[in-house]
């Protein structure tokens, strides 16, 4: 199964329209979103093309493959504008055998079990670290990268890790889980 994990839209329309381009060109089954999709943050500037309402609408339209679960800027209004659902604070995915644990990372899950593949956003910083008993992993940010990291989204398929540029769809890091 092919994922493509993406976080922290932040409301720009700019950046979501290249994230569906680089979605329907990887081919992926599920489009993970891991929170942050529509508010821009109160310590953020805002991103370009900033428009909740167009972001939503790109958002929507993609809704069948959409796994989604909630970020720190993220409200109960937003609900009432996303065509699927964004109240989970987690989510547990098995893709390939593996557990992929699902957050926006602002809090962590109580427990870890050995082996599980902790995916986040939040940072905006992409990452790969094993740790003792899991596997860290964060996707980046699509829209307000931060240590100069490229505007990113992560591909999963099989055991393999490859984050992209939104921008240019080309890979810039590559690990193996």
């Amino acid at each position: 199964m092919k994922l493509m994990i993406a976080s922290d839209i932040h409301g720009s329309a700019h950046y979501c329209r290249l994230l569906r381009e680089r979605f329907l060109q990887e081919g992926a089954q599920k489009l993970i979103l891991l929170g942050d999709l529509l508010y821009h943050g109160a310590r953020n500037a805002l991103p370009p093309e900033y428009s909740t309402l167009k972001t939503a609408e790109i958002l929507n339209g993609l809704k069948e493959h959409i796994l989604c679960v909630r970020g720190n800027c993220d409200s109960d209004v937003d609900a009432m504008v996303l065509e699927f659902p964004v109240e989970a604070e987690f989510a547990l995915l098995i893709a390939d055998g593996r557990t992929l644990v699902l957050t926006h990372g602002h809090r962590q899950p109580a427990r870890l079990m050995p082996g599980d593949i902790l995916v986040n956003g939040h940072f905006h910083v992409p990452a790969f670290e094993p740790r003792e008993t899991y596997t860290y992993v964060n996707c980046g940010s699509v829209s307000i990268p931060k240590e100069n990291s490229p505007h990113a989204y992560l591909v999963l398929e099989g055991s393999t890790l490859v984050w992209k540029d939104v921008e240019t769809g080309a890979p810039f890091l590559t690990r193996t889980l």
